[in-house]
């Protein structure tokens, strides 16, 4: 009988993820604010609990945020749900990357994002979502506004 309730759980669709952006949300005196939308896509007709959202923010091989947001709500049946994870990366974190940041105030990075849901019946799974690109940093000039 568990083989064959295996044998149906492993033809369950799961929901799948894309992260469909990152940039800066905030800038604190210490930190600045990034903020990750993720598309999730759930492909059955029950809401599904999200337990936890993981996260781990790199470039050039450094981890720049690392972290989890706790219990962020369900995933809607037979639609998408957008979540936003804030990821809070220090000043001294992007200070030491000073010649990977270049002219143009862009870093490559690297997020990966584990969905811990509560799925029906099997219990919590986790849905890997990544995605590469480059992060605009904001500049000086981004945050005063000159009247000329």
């Amino acid at each position: 009988m568990g083989q064959v309730m295996n044998k149906a759980i492993s033809r369950l669709p799961l929901p799948a993820a894309v992260v469909t952006w990152v940039e800066p949300k905030k800038v604190n005196r210490d930190s600045i604010e990034f903020l990750a939308k993720v598309s999730v896509n759930n492909p059955l007709c029950l809401p599904i609990p999200l337990c936890d959202i993981t996260f781990n923010l790199t470039t050039a091989g450094r981890e720049l945020a690392k972290g989890k947001v706790a219990a962020p709500g369900t995933l809607k049946g037979r639609g998408v749900t957008v979540l936003d994870v804030t990821m809070t990366v220090p000043y001294d974190a992007l200070i030491s990357l000073g010649r990977d940041i270049g002219a143009d105030w862009g870093i490559d990075y690297e997020l990966d994002i584990g969905l811990i849901v509560d799925f029906p019946v099997v219990g919590n799974i986790t849905i890997p979502v990544s995605k590469k690109g480059e992060i605009k940093l904001p500049t000086l000039k981004d945050f005063i506004k000159l009247p000329f």
